[in-house]
């Protein structure tokens, strides 16, 4: 019998994102139970830290620049106005009698400069630098064919802002109005203060509102954390948390998942216990009885007659391991099954091959039908292996009886309603119709079996484990004419 495909065993994959874990073996009273102190942030702490960090920065970067900028149009403003002034004082420029003069009074002068909060100082110059009104120590610094030029100075310990304008109307002189700064930097200081305090707060109520929307829409997560920690080691039950989000509800269900999954192989492992602790103990029991038999005799011929009896019960103890172990290895094998496009005739002409030894010293008339056109199915080579071998196997042994003096057993292949019948058929005693039904359980075994001490029960139950898992099923049931037993396996037609 070909064993059932065995499935690699999933590495263990370490998380490549750790904040900070110590993991400790902690002495319970069953035994040692690994867990994690973990002593990182939380999620909540870390999402909040990724938004609202970068959120801050730029904000603030967004709030100095907007500054700048108005503080740069601020600047061009009151620069305008400087231009202004110094262009009136040029306007009042004059020539007499070879000299240049200031046409105006100093009350129009103080109107002329006048400013609520700054204070304002001029200069009129000649071509030689020679100072025809204003301030002594206040010099322009025009370089080359420029018109005018605004710089940063200082004057008497102040700083000022000034204007240099070159004029040439009569004759060539320059003007330089230059002004306090106090207005200029008020503005912007209002300006950072009124940018700066209401986006304030508003970034104050955004991280709030981020706070309560995190922690909230965390809560579902750490109900689905609270109930993994309140489960039972023995309750594979599916989590029943209600998801608000996309990825928690697919956490949920991967995690529902494998709690099925290890169910699975929880209810497989216990079943092959069951089974190997069932199914052994006959066979056990039979062989101690032997051995029994055959020490309480002095017969060398006793010896031997009931040592070739316990060799047989070994062997019969060895299938029925192997039985289980195929059994088991099925039920683990549904999760990671690839199924592809097979030959069934190929297949089922290989086995023939396989068994026909057997057959002929047996005495049984072995053949095949229906391998004359390619018959492709669905499913894994294996498994097809598993089915006919066991097949093979029930029906040549069962074949065998008084009853029967020409035992015939066939394969055959056909096409029926749009699927692919596999079906071996012996004409051996058959079974009652209503022990049928009983035969693909585990451990179940014919009134025919157990009078000819047969198997174990345990054949058609693989073949139906091996059918569901490519998803094609079994019927059982005997010939349309005369004695026998016949079972089927329908696959879906690809």
């Amino acid at each position: 019998m070909s064993a059932a495909p065995k499935q690699p065993l999933a590495a263990a994959r370490p998380d490549p994102v750790q904040d900070a874990a110590e993991f400790r073996i902690r002495e319970t009273g069953e035994g040692q139970e690994a867990t994690a102190a973990v002593s990182g942030p939380t999620l909540r702490d870390r999402l909040l830290r990724h938004v609202l960090v970068p959120l801050a920065a730029a904000w603030l970067l967004g709030t100095l620049m907007v500054v700048g900028i108005a503080g740069l149009f601020t600047q061009r403003a009151f620069d305008r106005s400087l231009l202004d002034d110094a262009y009136l004082l040029a306007s009042n420029v004059h020539l007499a009698g070879g000299r240049l003069a200031l046409d105006l009074s100093p009350r129009e002068l103080k109107t002329a400069l006048f400013d609520q909060a700054e204070q304002a100082y001029f200069s009129v110059r000649d071509p030689s630098g020679l100072l025809v009104a204003g301030e002594p120590e206040l010099q322009g610094n025009l370089a080359g064919n420029v018109l005018y030029e605004f710089e940063d100075i200082r004057l008497h310990g102040r700083r000022l802002r000034a204007v240099s304008l070159q004029m040439n109307v009569a004759a060539p002189f320059s003007v330089v109005v230059a002004q306090t700064t106090g207005a200029r930097d008020e503005m912007l200081r209002q300006l950072l203060l009124y940018s700066l305090l209401p986006q304030g707060l508003l970034f104050l109520a955004l991280a709030i509102w981020l706070h309560r929307g995190i922690t909230r829409d965390m809560q579902p997560l750490a109900r689905l954390e609270q109930a993994l920690e309140n489960r039972d080691s023995y309750d594979l039950a599916p989590i029943q948390v209600r998801a608000t989000t996309y990825d928690l509800a697919a956490l949920t269900a991967a995690i529902n998942a494998l709690l099925q999954r290890l169910g699975r192989s929880l209810r497989a492992q216990r079943e092959f216990a069951g089974n190997v602790a069932h199914e052994l103990r006959t066979p056990l029991a039979g062989i101690r009885a032997l051995a029994d038999y055959a020490l309480s005799h002095e017969d060398p011929r006793v010896w031997r007659e009931q040592l070739t009896a316990i060799t047989r019960s070994e062997q019969r103890a060895s299938r029925l391991v192997d039985k289980l172990l195929s059994l088991a290895a099925a039920a683990e094998a549904e999760a990671g099954l690839q199924l592809q496009a097979l030959a069934l005739d190929t297949l089922v002409r290989e086995a023939v091959l396989r068994f026909l030894p057997r057959a002929d010293a047996a005495g049984i008339d072995l053949g095949a039908q229906g391998l004359e056109q390619p018959m492709v199915v669905v499913g894994d080579p294996t498994l097809v292996e598993g089915i006919l071998d066991n097949l093979l196997d029930n029906a040549l042994r069962y074949a065998v009886s008084p009853q029967t003096p020409h035992p015939v057993v066939t394969v055959a292949i056909e096409r029926e309603s749009g699927e692919i019948v596999l079906s071996v058929q012996d004409n051996g005693p058959g079974l009652p119709g209503e022990q049928q039904a009983r035969l693909v359980e585990r451990g179940a075994q014919g009134e025919t079996g157990q009078l000819l001490g047969q198997g174990a029960g345990l054949g058609l139950a693989l073949v139906a484990q091996y059918a569901r898992l490519m998803r094609a099923r079994m019927t059982l049931g005997q010939p349309g004419e005369g004695p026998g037993w016949i079972c089927r396996i329908h696959f879906p037609a690809p």
